[in-house]
């Protein structure tokens, strides 16, 4: 029958062969190979999450590295006889030095910080954190008190005759206060870190006009650039303060330039993260034994400051303004004040021994 037109042989009923060639031919969907399981969603996000948690720590660790390598050192806390002992906490001295010898005439004029090229330092601040604290205690430039090697002077020309090395003994002679680390800025390093944050914001009780300084601010919150925040902290002659108001806008700047620093906005960023980094790591000079993790740390209390931790205050003073022959107007410390301050400061205490904000 299949030769006269009848149904092909094996093709059922009412069905063509040309039908059951396309049903054979319909495509199978391709099964699973042995050995290679379907990967549910949360399996596929956990290795997602994993994946970006190794990128993260090959990226932490390649900054670390990195910022390592650009650290600057100073042999600025060799040990000599008669050092103070090891005290409770870690104490920082964190300076700013205002040298003009390495800047431009146009810097100079543009900083106005003039031409000398002897090198003295702005700020002098000792940071300590441990149990108590962390508390900022500055120390005014224009201190009298004994240079190991040249007799009495302002504590701010001990760097200039000794660089950092005599400043650091300087300070712990006068405090009997071991210090732990060391950290200086100067002057365009430190207009370059306000700079790569894009300014940094502060809220000024009252207008500022120093024209030394190059200060001309008005009162209210804003956020000053660069040359801005170094006539912020190095105005003294129209405060009515002199250098103890001086004292108290450097901490509140180095707060709040921290903070910014510190914050989300900066960390999460790379793009504002890396340039902040690199302009701090540019102008910063450490001791040998400090590195990226203690200033890290350092950083970290610095930060506590504004929300709370801690607190700030200035070496108690009997007389801000007396005049010595040969050393100019002098700030002399009250002997019992300071002391006891030192003595808390050593036995990682709360400060009772003066005011602190």
């Amino acid at each position: 029958m299949g030769e006269m037109g009848g149904p092909a042989p094996n093709v059922p009923y009412g069905q063509s062969s040309s039908t059951l060639y396309r049903a054979r031919r319909r495509p199978r969907r391709p099964r699973r190979r042995a050995g290679r399981p379907r990967w549910s969603r949360p399996r596929r996000l956990g290795v997602a999450v994993l994946v970006l948690a190794a990128v993260l720590v090959i990226t932490a660790v390649a900054t670390y590295f990195w910022a390592s390598a650009r650290l600057q050192k100073t042999d600025a806390l060799a040990d000599y006889p008669g050092r103070p002992g090891d005290s409770k906490g870690v104490n920082w001295l964190i300076v700013g030095s205002d040298t003009r010898a390495d800047l431009t005439r146009e810097q100079r004029r543009d900083l106005h910080v003039g031409g000398g090229g002897e090198r003295n330092t702005d700020t002098v601040m000792v940071l300590h954190h441990g149990d108590a604290g962390p508390y900022l205690v500055s120390i005014p430039r224009d201190s009298y008190v004994t240079i190991p090697g040249h007799g009495r002077g302002k504590i701010n020309s001990a760097y200039a005759r000794g660089g950092p090395e005599l400043l650091s003994r300087t300070v712990e002679q006068a405090t009997d206060l071991r210090l732990d680390h060391y950290a200086e800025v100067d002057f365009l390093g430190f207009t370059r870190i306000v700079d790569a944050l894009d300014g940094v914001h502060l809220c000024l009780k009252a207008p500022l006009r120093d024209e030394k300084a190059g200060a001309a601010l008005d009162a209210g919150c804003q956020t000053l650039d660069g040359k801005q925040a170094l006539a912020y902290v190095r105005a003294r002659y129209s405060d009515p303060e002199g250098d103890l108001g001086r004292v108290k806008r450097q901490r509140a700047l180095l707060s709040a330039l921290v903070h910014e620093g510190t914050g989300a906005s900066v960390i999460l960023n790379p793009f504002r993260l890396y340039p902040f980094l690199g302009s701090a790591l540019d102008a910063v000079t450490v001791d040998k034994g400090s590195g990226v993790l203690s200033l890290t740390r350092m950083a970290w209390n610095v930060r506590g400051l504004t929300g709370g931790d801690g607190g700030t205050t200035t070496v108690p003073v009997t007389n801000a303004g007396l005049s010595v022959p040969g050393a100019g107007d002098v700030v002399l410390w009250d002997p019992n004040g300071s002391r006891e301050l030192f003595d808390q400061l050593r036995r990682d205490v709360p400060i009772t021994a003066t005011k602190v904000k």
